[in-house]
């Protein structure tokens, strides 16, 4: 009775969809892309953005939408090579990077920031060349559109005060098995 309509759905849960709210995990050491209302105390002095071991936090919340001044319909599935913004659930901030150097590794600073501006712009890799859209569950990468770096997260790389063990997130020059990540909990599809 419900085979073709219910055969549809799973085949769509899969992709990841413009106006998705969802977690974001690294490959390389599991923690969530996480953000706070805890500012960097140096460079930008931006809302900061870490790696969160926990798997039940609010703040690792992400919304995915268009690139800065476009508009996506809620529900599209993302292709590869798509330009989007990934806005922060709870302090509505987007994923932010610029040209100042990060706190601990000396890479690229990541942050949160609503500044409306193409530094909220990433462009999503897929890591299958046989994937035409971003699937949940499968490796992607973020290339920040203004700098060409990746969205990079390292578990040697480790914050003290005031955010214990939270891993530094970083824009890094080349990918890497730390630049790899993948989508989970996605909780808004239409």
């Amino acid at each position: 009775m419900c085979s073709d309509y219910c055969s549809s759905r799973r085949i769509g849960f899969e992709m990841v969809t413009c106006g998705s709210t969802i977690k974001l995990t690294s490959k390389a050491n599991s923690h969530k892309l996480h953000s706070h209302g805890v500012t960097y105390g140096n460079g930008s002095g931006q809302q900061s953005v870490t790696g969160f071991s926990g798997n039940n936090d609010n703040n690792s919340y992400w919304t995915i939408e268009a690139k800065t001044g476009n508009i996506c319909k809620r529900g599209q599935p993302v292709p590869c090579g798509a330009v989007i913004r990934l806005r922060h659930g709870n302090t509505k901030g987007y994923l932010h990077s610029h040209l100042h150097q990060s706190p601990l590794s000396q890479q690229q600073e990541v942050s949160c920031f609503d500044g409306g501006d193409s530094g909220d712009d990433w462009i999503v890799e897929c890591a299958k060349s046989s994937d035409t859209h971003w699937l949940r569950e499968q490796p992607i990468q973020f290339k920040h559109a203004d700098t060409n770096t990746y969205l990079s997260s390292s578990s040697g790389i480790r914050f003290g005060h005031p955010i214990p063990g939270q891993l530094e997130v970083a824009c890094s020059s080349t990918s890497s098995k730390n630049t790899h990540w993948i989508a989970q909990v996605k909780i808004t599809d239409l």
